[in-house]
C-alpha cells in the first residue's frame, strides 16, 4: 500500500509516492522542470493562479505514475502541503474569481499594519499571536476594498492547500493550523477571531468548515480518480502550510525542536507549547500540525523572502550556462567572506523581520580587477546564510535556543558551500534528512487516515544522511558582523 504526498510549491508542484509499510519513498517528481513564475503586475506585487497549480498537480502525479514503479491503484490516502498564506477565492460553483495573492505579496501591508494599532497591538499579540501585518486576512481586506465587484461574489476564501483539496474531492475544509497562518484564528478564545471580522467586516460564512490536519478532507471523486488512475473513495487525509508540514517532514514536533528550510524563502521553524509572540511580530506564530486546545504546539517561524529567490536570481542572469552543481562548485574555490563582496538578499518583497519594510537586493563592494562570477556565486550563499542568522538571533530573543537544527537535503542544503556556512554562522550542529515536503505530506496523510495509530509510528526508520557541527565558527562570525554594518545602512 502507498501515501501520495502533493507540495504545492511557489516554483513547482513535488509529489512523492511513499511505500507506507517502510515509510520510504518510491518515487519524488517534480513538475514543471523549469521555475513557475509569479506574475507581479506592480511594484511589490506577486501572484500565481491555482488553475495553473491545479494542472501542474495533475502532471505531477501523472509523471509519477509514469515511472511505473508502483501500482497506482494501491495508494490508499493523499497528503497535501502548500506554500503558505495565498488567498483562493471561489464562488458558490466552485469557480476561481481571480488569481491567488501569494505568501510574498506586499500590497497589504499598510491595511495591516492599520489593524494592528486599531484593534490594539495587546490585543492582537496576546490572541492572534501576530499582527495582522501582510497575511491572509489583509490580503483578503486589499480585495474588499480595491475590487468589490470580485469580492462580493465570493463563497469561500480559501488556501493553496484547501484549493487543491476541493478538486481532488468535491470539498471545501480547512484547519485551524491554516486560519492561524491567515491571523484569523483565535488562540485564547479557540475559534475564528471575532475581531478580525469585526474589523475588516467579513462574513464568517466565507470560511469553511473547520476540521483537525490528520482527518478525512473529502475523498477522491470518480471522474479525478480516473482521469489520474487512482482509486475513487480514497481520503484526502492531511493539509498542512509548507513551513509547519516541513518541520513535521523532519519528525519536528515537541517544544524545544527545530527544522530549517532554504527554498525560494528561508525558514526556521521551532516549536513551543506556551502561547508567546514577539513583541515586536518580526518572528510568527502558529499553530503546528499537531496543536490542539488541550495540548499547545506553536511553531514559531522565521520567514526570510529573498533566499533560494537570490540564488535562483544568481543562475538565471550570471551562471545562466551552469547548472546549481557548477555553480557551487566555482563558489567552493572562493576564500570564506568572498574576498570582500557582499550580497543583501532582501529582494521578494516586504521582508517581516525588518517590520514589512522592502528593502530590496544588493550587491555590495564590487571590485572589477578582482572578483568573478564565482565570488558572486559565494557571496550569495553567504549572504543568505547571513539572513539565517540575523533570524536566528531575533529568535533566541524569544527564547527558541536550538542545540541542534534539521533540515531535509534539498533546496540550498544540495550546497556544500551552504551547508558549511550555515553551520558555522549559526554555530549550531545540523542533521540532514533524505526527505521533502511531499514525503512528509504522504505521512500525514497515513497518519490522518489511521494507517499509522501516531506521528511517531510514521517515522520509526527515520534516520539522519549525516551531521555537520561548526569547526570555523569564528571567521564566518567575522564575515557575519561585517555583513551586518553593511546590512544597517538599508534597514
Amino acid at each position: 500500500m502507498y501515501l501520495l504526498g502533493i507540495d504545492i510549491g511557489t516554483s513547482s508542484i513535488k509529489v512523492s509516492v511513499v511505500d507506507a509499510s517502510s515509510g520510504n519513498a518510491i518515487v519524488t517528481v517534480q513538475y514543471p522542470d523549469v521555475e513557475t513564475p509569479i506574475t507581479s503586475l506592480h511594484n511589490g506585487w506577486a501572484e500565481q493562479s491555482p488553475k495553473m497549480w491545479w494542472e501542474h498537480v495533475q502532471l505531477a502525479i501523472l509523471k509519477a505514475n509514469a515511472t511505473k514503479k508502483y501500482n497506482a491503484s494501491e495508494i490508499i490516502a493523499i497528503g497535501i502541503a502548500y506554500q503558505m498564506h495565498g488567498l483562493v477565492l471561489v464562488d458558490k460553483d466552485k469557480n476561481v474569481l481571480r488569481d491567488s495573492i501569494i505568501w510574498c505579496d506586499s500590497r497589504a501591508v499598510q491595511i495591516g499594519d492599520d489593524a494592528f494599532k486599531n484593534i490594539g497591538e495587546a490585543y492582537c499579540l496576546s490572541h492572534l499571536l501576530n499582527s495582522p501585518g501582510n497575511f491572509t486576512a489583509a490580503k483578503l481586506a486589499w480585495v474588499k476594498e480595491n475590487e468589490p465587484e470580485i469580492y462580493n461574489r465570493i463563497d469561500k476564501i480559501l488556501l493553496p492547500g484547501d484549493f487543491i483539496a476541493m478538486k481532488l474531492t468535491g470539498e471545501i475544509t480547512t484547519t485551524v493550523t491554516a486560519l492561524s497562518e491567515g491571523i484569523f484564528w483565535d488562540f485564547k478564545n479557540n475559534c475564528i477571531s471575532a475581531s478580525i471580522l469585526n474589523y475588516f467586516d467579513f462574513d464568517i460564512s466565507l470560511f469553511p468548515k473547520v476540521l483537525p490536519v490528520f482527518t478525512e478532507h473529502g475523498t477522491l471523486t470518480s471522474n479525478i480518480a480516473a482521469s489520474l488512475s487512482l482509486t475513487a473513495g480514497i481520503p484526502v487525509s492531511y493539509k498542512a502550510g509548507d513551513q509547519p508540514n516541513n518541520a513535521f517532514s523532519l519528525n519536528v514536533l515537541e517544544p524545544g525542536e527545530v527544522a530549517a528550510n532554504a527554498g525560494t524563502s528561508g525558514v526556521i521553524y521551532g516549536v513551543g507549547d506556551s502561547l508567546n509572540f514577539d513583541t515586536a511580530s518580526r518572528i510568527n506564530n502558529f499553530a503546528h500540525v499537531n496543536h490542539v486546545q488541550e495540548n499547545n504546539r506553536l511553531g514559531m517561524l522565521l520567514c526570510i523572502n529573498g533566499t533560494g529567490i537570490m540564488n535562483s536570481w544568481a543562475k538565471k542572469w550570471i551562471g545562466e550556462s551552469l547548472n546549481y552543481n557548477e555553480m557551487n562548485t566555482a563558489a567552493s574555490n572562493i576564500p570564506i567572506a568572498s574576498e570582500g563582496l557582499q550580497v543583501i538578499p532582501f529582494g521578494n518583497g516586504a521582508e517581516r523581520i525588518f517590520n514589512n519594510k522592502t528593502i530590496g537586493a544588493h550587491l555590495l563592494n564590487l571590485n572589477l580587477n578582482k572578483h568573478t562570477n564565482a565570488h558572486v556565486y559565494r557571496a550569495v550563499q553567504e549572504g543568505i546564510v547571513f539572513a539565517f542568522r540575523y533570524g536566528l538571533d531575533i529568535m533566541r530573543e524569544n527564547n527558541i535556543q536550538p542545540t541542534i537544527i534539521k533540515a531535509g537535503i534539498s533546496n540550498m542544503f544540495l550546497s556544500e558551500v551552504f551547508v558549511d556556512a550555515f553551520v558555522n554562522t549559526l554555530d549550531t550542529p545540523i542533521e540532514l534528512f533524505d526527505t521533502d515536503g511531499s514525503i512528509g505530506a504522504a505521512k500525514g496523510a497515513g497518519v490522518g487516515m489511521g494507517f499509522y495509530s501516531n506521528t511517531k509510528e510514521a517515522f520509526i526508520n527515520f534516520k539522519p544522511i549525516r551531521k555537520q557541527v561548526p569547526g570555523n565558527s569564528k571567521i564566518y562570525d567575522d564575515a557575519y558582523l561585517n555583513w551586518k554594518q553593511s546590512l544597517n545602512k538599508f534597514i
